[in-house]
């Protein structure tokens, strides 16, 4: 269920590709009011990623996701029956909220669902293959549609596919609104291209007055080993695909199935093997391209490659950043690493727009190779800047035999995998999670008044 959410979310922006000509020609859009059919969708499922691993994180993660999933069938259902412009715009903005609960909280469930560690890493990343297969099947199943049927099917089988339940209430605590709603205002200032530093500068100070359970993103959380590393990373991949292709979707999927690798070798080795395949496709494209006789000895090696060394960076980023934080923060941290992702595609575009732009206007125009040549460049000189050196505290290979999980990984200097066996990093995790418990118990208490004492009354026996 969760990997069909995936699916179908990018199955949702994938299949209008197909659909955008008979839209245009069936409700007299502009090319600039087609392409928010895409953008509206992905600022608003990037802007709300946020909330949505919050408040997985702090309510029922389940509730959540049902909530997400069921208002994305509603909203996919009448929008096959809009006709008009304005109507359709709002729905799919709409929309990008519905698909952004459903992703923190999918991962949230997944994490528990699967809490070996070895088993989590397959699961994490056959998750993350399922939007790659969706990212190419929605090109087919969107022409499809469009070319025996109509476009308006392409919407009512995301609907089809989606699973309409009414959640349960939840008990709803305090949430850092103010936290929250800055930086969303901020994530779309900076979809947008127009954030100030001011506006982030003062959501991180409004976050360190805050006590860690209540804040929107608890300051701690850049702290977690290797985590910024992994954040930075997650730029990457949507950078990628959205400045030179769409993945292919097989040898991406298979790519993704390589999670029990972890296993075997650290991670940081996995995801730098993958990066260095994206730049040896990278260079491909740069070196050659532009003539039909190319494409076999050129480009098609570099899909190849490229496709498999991104999805086995993102796939095994994706892995290590769960192994990064505990698993209390398993929503946020999902929520986090997507948002990455998003704001790595829109640096993508702009970047890839812009060199392309400049370098056409003086090497011969858009029908000439020289711009699309510099913009490989670019990505080649982008992708050497994080990857030699990759500042990336190795860790050792997963280990599925440990017990709980997440003692050694996530234990931190308590739990030191060098002195002390899986039982005693254990306890030592037990109490850890206990004290803060104790903790959080006590600050509630507080929050809310003077305790109640109890009086008993002593009694007296007589012999």
């Amino acid at each position: 269920m969760f990997c069909l959410t995936q699916f179908i979310d990018t199955l949702s922006m994938s299949a209008l590709l197909s659909a955008i000509p008979a839209l245009e020609a069936s409700m007299g859009m502009t090319e600039i009011q087609s392409t928010w059919v895409f953008s509206g969708f992905r600022l608003t499922f990037s802007s709300f990623l946020l909330i949505s691993g919050r408040l997985s994180d702090v309510y029922n993660p389940k509730t959540v996701f049902i909530g997400g999933v069921s208002t994305l069938g509603i909203l996919s259902l009448c929008a096959g029956f809009v006709y008009t412009t304005v109507p359709i715009l709002v729905l799919r903005a709409i929309t990008g909220i519905a698909s952004a609960m459903t992703i923190p909280s999918a991962l949230k469930l997944l994490v528990k669902v699967f809490p070996d560690p070895l088993e989590q890493a397959r699961a994490v990343g056959f998750f993350a293959g399922c939007g790659a297969v969706a990212n190419m099947g929605g090109l087919v199943v969107g022409a499809m549609f469009v070319q025996r049927v109509s476009y308006h099917w392409v919407f009512w089988f995301v609907a089809f596919a989606a699973d309409f339940r009414k959640p349960k209430g939840a008990k709803w605590k305090s949430l850092d609104l103010v936290g929250v709603g800055v930086l969303t205002v901020s994530f779309i200032l900076l979809i947008f291209a127009v954030t100030s530093g001011s506006t982030d500068a003062g959501f991180l100070y409004w976050e360190t007055l805050l006590p860690a359970d209540r804040a929107a993103i608890p300051p701690r959380t850049w702290f977690y080993n290797n985590f910024s590393v992994l954040l930075a990373t997650a730029l990457l991949p949507s950078f990628w695909w959205s400045g030179v292709m769409l993945p292919l979707g097989i040898v991406a999927f298979a790519a993704s199935c390589t999670g029990s690798l972890s296993r075997i070798y650290s991670p940081k080795w996995i995801i730098l093997t993958g990066l260095s395949l994206c730049m040896v496709a990278t260079l491909l494209l740069a070196l050659g391209g532009g003539k039909p006789e190319n494409y076999w000895p050129f480009v098609f090696p570099a899909f190849v490659l490229g496709s498999a060394g991104v999805m086995v960076a993102f796939s095994h980023t994706n892995i290590a950043i769960f192994q990064a934080a505990p698993s209390s923060m398993s929503s946020t941290v999902g929520a986090m690493f997507n948002g990455a992702l998003q704001f790595g595609s829109a640096i993508g575009l702009a970047a890839i727009t812009s060199i392309e732009t400049s370098v056409e206007a003086t090497h011969g125009g858009s029908h000439e190779y020289a711009g699309r040549a510099a913009s490989f460049w670019c990505h080649l000189q982008e992708q050497s800047a994080i990857t030699y050196p990759y500042p990336y505290s190795d860790l050792p290979p997963l280990l599925s035999h440990i017990t709980p999980p997440f003692v050694v990984i996530n234990a931190g200097p308590k739990c030191d995998r060098d002195q002390m066996g899986a039982r005693s990093a254990a306890e030592a995790w037990r109490q850890r999670d206990k004290a803060e418990r104790v903790g959080k118990r006590k600050r509630e208490q507080a929050d809310s008044g003077p305790i109640p004492t109890r009086t008993t009354r002593s009694k007296t026996r007589t012999h």
